[in-house]
């Protein structure tokens, strides 16, 4: 028995449903922040302390405010891939595999560019991208290893937090938002020394993060390659997925003419792009790019690429429907970082990592703990909220450059998605696949990219 077909089977023994996972965590947080953090000194019960935490998390405005980003984000990408355009591309590209080692490379490669634009996007066109792959194979009539193929279509949440869409370089290239974040916290004076924002040409297009991108695109899919070619290959029998059709309906009537003209379908998505251009010209050209502008930009796009309101709304509601356990876990993992942050938690986490750490070992320290995060908070820019000050006044006081330290925590924190299975929601509900029969596959992936990272870090 291979090593992946020994963890598939161990997955498949242990491994609960994402919502049970969620759950499960929620319990093991209060489990760990009653018996390692100390309790209040109000007299109050230390337990009913921790519930109080964990219901201000699962609440909170400002991280339900990014919720509804992130879900647009998503949403709105998986629009984009259900236009007929993308669609006929998709096609296009599927039609040239004939096995599972040129699947997994087509499949791979092409996920790990479109999630460096956008993890949304990236998700959900590998999702579909894995399905295409499958329903090719099944008319076609030859074999494939699905999960490994599903796992090459889940490999972009693995590039996500270094590419244009990561919440931590997105949040820096904000003006002022380094000092707000560490308002109240640590040494005022380092917090003086915080520069006004961090842009993108320090942080995502810089040529160090370029390079590992490069190198990652490169040694992943080969590793896929190899491990499609020693495993085993199987027939798949699926219903052919449904993307949306261009209806053209005759004899209609009044206002429903207004939902099937592409005149106004396109004419709204083109306002909507002169309006980016207009209000975020200066984002744009200094590369301060943030969550509304890209869900901005996607939403004038996929109305241009749709071209009438009726075929837009009909890919919502695909969207919709397979981001739904997103929608639902979210909060449970709010309440997750509640209790870490209120409880003094997350502190314990990354301080541990950088008391005993250098100039050299304090970015890789970083990378660990927040890979460790992610298991239990796996939202980059809710993570960024908590664990940012104390990555940010470490940084400070051992003189580690920020934009290093930021790009170590975007590492960790999506290293570690090949774990955790919450980002896999939509695409198993596209694939059809179950999170056990990828993730033997995910966790190869990120091994191989833990070495990349690591020594990217040391070398930088």
């Amino acid at each position: 028995m291979n090593v992946t077909q020994t963890i598939e089977n161990i997955f498949k023994r242990f491994l609960p449903s994402p919502f049970a996972i969620a759950v499960i965590l929620t319990i093991l947080t209060m489990l760990l922040a009653f018996f390692l953090t100390e309790a209040p000194s109000n007299n109050e019960s230390h337990f009913l302390t921790i519930l109080s935490y964990w219901e201000n998390g699962v609440w909170n405005n400002a991280l339900l405010v990014f919720g509804y980003q992130m879900m647009l984000i998503l949403v709105l990408g998986h629009i984009l891939v259900l236009s007929k355009p993308m669609n006929r591309l998709i096609t296009k590209l599927t039609n040239l595999v004939s096995n599972t080692s040129n699947a997994v490379l087509l499949v791979c490669i092409s996920t790990m560019l479109v999630s460096f634009f956008n993890w949304g996007l990236g998700l959900i066109f590998g999702a579909i991208m894995a399905r295409k792959v499958a329903e090719a194979a099944q008319a076609r009539n030859f074999k494939i290893n699905y999960p490994l193929i599903g796992a090459a279509g889940y490999v972009g949440l693995m590039v996500w937090h270094g590419g244009i869409s990561g919440s931590a370089p997105l949040k820096v290239s904000e003006a002022g938002h380094l000092s707000s974040l560490m308002t109240g916290v640590g040494n005022p004076h380092l917090a003086s020394k915080l520069p006004e924002l961090i842009t993108f040409q320090d942080t995502v297009f810089s040529s160090y993060n370029l390079v590992l991108f490069g190198i990652l695109l490169l040694v992943i899919p080969l590793v896929l390659y190899f491990v499609g070619k020693s495993t085993k290959s199987d027939f798949v029998t699926l219903p052919v997925y449904q993307e949306e059709t261009i209806e053209n309906p005759k004899n209609l009537k009044g206002a429903e003419k207004i939902n099937h003209s592409k005149l106004i379908g396109i004419g709204f998505g083109i306002l909507i792009m002169i309006t980016l251009f207009y209000q975020y010209f200066d984002a744009i050209k200094s590369l301060a790019i943030s969550p509304n502008l890209l869900n901005f930009f996607m939403l004038g796009l996929g109305l241009i690429l749709h071209g009438t309101f009726s075929n837009f709304l009909k890919a919502l509601g695909e969207a919709i429907s397979d981001a739904s356990g997103i929608l639902i876990q979210f909060p449970l993992y709010f309440g997750i970082m509640g209790i870490m942050r209120d409880s003094g938690m997350i502190v314990l986490i990354s301080d541990f990592f950088a008391s005993i750490a250098t100039t050299t070992t304090l970015p890789i320290f970083t990378f660990f703990s927040a890979g460790v995060v992610n298991i239990f908070v796996p939202s980059g820019g809710g993570q960024w909220a908590v664990q940012g000050p104390i990555v940010v006044e470490s940084a400070l006081k051992l003189g580690v450059p920020l934009p290093k330290m930021i790009m170590a925590l975007a590492y960790g924190d999506q290293i570690t998605n090949m774990l955790q299975p919450f980002w896999a929601l939509p695409l198993l509900a596209i694939t059809r696949l179950k999170a056990r029969e990828i993730l033997p596959y995910t966790l190869l992936m990120m091994l191989a990219a833990m070495v990349i990272y690591i020594s990217g870090l040391l070398i930088w």
